[in-house]
């Protein structure tokens, strides 16, 4: 296997994260990896996420591989530091740090950057105090931080902070923080072996935080109970790997392709069906499957990743074997893997039946279920079926799988001057006072929660013949017709805010099934059907 993928992949993103940051030593943001904010000066505060950014540069500076022109060039160290001690200079008095409004305090942000500072400190051997006294500040108010929502992954990237810290310091000062937040993680692990990500099952955040987990397992080896609940997570992950190599999609939970890798390395040691699931995936990462996060903001947390991945590569790997055919069923995190013949489907059961077939190995159909653009007076509106509810009505036999249920109003909200306005008035005023608040209304209004439109859909999967038929049925509860501007079915739809989300994958180059025509010629209390051989 190919670890130098891994690398390759990652070392590709150091000249656009070197084009991300000011470089200038003369210059009052020097070490700045916020463009946005230095270079275009189009918001007023720069991100706290973006000095996660040091990170790569630090693993790139350590990486010896063919055509790494980042290896060992003294200047990365100097531009590491400088985005260190740009953090500590721009980070609030109590240490924590913004990410998308001013005050916002973001315990994501302060996580994943603190777990940078450390880490990369480290790597290159610096010294320097000032760094050391603001990495501590920040592991205490990470420590005594509750953020609203549960993302586990936030929570055990918070433990893997302190513990890292605790160590390079010689300190036990966080021993009790420590104990119980991981005890907070092990408690949002559903028994079907995932971890709570807002409203369910993501098998993408799932791999970080099993990454995260497996760091903190070799910093306590003696914790069985945090290495079976390592164990179940792993072995879950190995549902989702698809056959082609791809990984995620919009079935999950936070529509998310996430695929963090290293973890598997480290659990690899002990558990060597964790490497099959990173084997399997650099096969999908040599035929370009990979998607593409090459973005202002999330382009660092993979590249790091994948550079432990490929600096902690396990060289002896168990053989790849052939999967069992059957049904895997997650009731609660509301996936079913269905695998029989030549054909793998991945549908979601709580997203109205989001799904992923694939045959003979490649990826024919993605579907995120029916799209209505509705015009309402003078405002256009979008009513999907593809938003999670606990809702719907289904049914499962061998060869039959139905949901049904209402549409959904997707969250569209964007954000206006006004808006924007009134955010800087509310968070420069008492809001600055209660930034989880205002964090937990923003959730509610982007992510979290379903409002019914009025229309139903009715999904039925059925295998026939060797393959899998779909009949899909829309009804108007109103019985009128003659708002819909536009309907059809897309390969990539999500409704939700997820950062991570929406990014480009190959598979999304399938083309959008136009529905408009047919649902025009419907009359008052018709119905359209829809039948599919896939």
């Amino acid at each position: 296997m190919n670890k130098d993928l891994f690398a390759t992949e990652a070392i590709a993103q150091i000249p656009k994260l070197l084009t991300l940051l000011d470089r200038n030593p003369h210059s009052p943001t020097y070490g700045c990896f916020d463009r946005n904010f230095w270079q275009y000066k189009i918001i007023d505060f720069p991100s706290g996420m973006s000095q996660e950014f040091v990170y790569p540069l630090a693993l790139a500076y350590q990486t010896n591989i063919p055509n790494n022109p980042f290896y060992e060039q003294p200047i990365i160290k100097n531009w590491v530091e400088a985005g260190i001690l740009y953090a500590a200079e721009s980070a609030h008095s109590d240490s924590s740090c913004d990410d998308y409004f001013p005050f916002e305090r973001a315990g994501g942000a302060a996580a994943f950057s603190l777990l940078a500072f450390l880490e990369s400190y480290q790597l290159l051997n610096l010294d320097n105090q000032v760094i050391i006294d603001f990495c501590i500040k920040r592991a205490d108010w990470l420590a005594h931080h509750q953020e609203s929502g549960r993302l586990t992954n936030h929570q055990a990237l918070i433990v893997l902070c302190l513990e890292l810290l605790s160590k390079l310091i010689k300190t036990d000062r966080w021993n009790e923080q420590k104990k119980r937040r991981l005890e907070q993680v092990l408690s949002w692990q559903n028994t079907e072996g995932w971890f709570q990500e807002y409203e369910g099952c993501d098998p993408g955040y799932h791999t970080l935080t099993i990454s995260c987990l497996a760091r903190i397992y070799e910093f306590n080896p003696e914790n069985t109970r945090l290495k079976d609940a390592i164990a179940k997570a792993v072995i879950l992950a190995s549902q989702f790997v698809h056959p082609d190599g791809s990984y995620g999609g919009e079935y999950t939970s936070r529509n998310t392709y996430n695929f963090f890798p290293h973890g598997f390395e480290l659990v690899g040691k002990w558990l060597p069906e964790a490497l099959t699931i990173n084997d399997q995936f650099l096969k999908g990462l040599e035929k370009g499957l990979a998607p593409c996060y090459a973005d202002d903001h999330i382009i660092g947390h993979h590249t790091w990743n994948y550079l432990l991945a490929w600096r902690d590569f396990v060289p002896e790997r168990p053989e790849i074997k052939p999967r069992l055919t059957g049904r895997f069923r997650l009731e609660e995190g509301g996936i079913i893997i269905d695998r029989r013949e030549d054909t793998e489907l991945y549908l979601a059961l709580n997203k109205g039946g989001v799904f992923k077939l694939f045959r003979e190995g490649k990826l024919i159909c993605s579907d995120t279920q029916f799209s209505l653009q509705i015009q309402e007076k003078n405002k256009i509106k979008n009513a999907v079926a593809h938003l999670v509810s606990k809702r719907y009505k289904i049914e499962i036999e061998d060869d039959k799988i139905s949901i049904q249920g209402a549409l959904g109003w997707a969250k569209q909200k964007q954000m206006t001057t006004l808006n924007l306005i009134i955010l800087r008035v509310v968070m420069y005023s008492f809001g600055r006072f209660f930034p989880n608040l205002i964090r937990k209304l923003l959730q509610k209004i982007l992510i979290t929660g379903k409002k019914n439109a009025p229309f139903q859909f009715y999904r039925e999967l059925l295998w026939e013949d060797g393959k899998w038929k779909v009949i899909d049925k829309i009804s108007a509860t109103s019985g009128n017709w003659d708002d819909i501007r536009s309907a059809g079915i897309g390969c990539d739809q999500t409704s939700i805010y997820v950062v991570m989300s929406r990014t480009f994958q190959r598979g999304q180059l399938q083309p959008w099934l136009d529905l408009t025509e047919q649902i025009k010629q419907l009359n008052i209390n018709e119905s359209l059907v829809l039948e599919r051989d896939l």
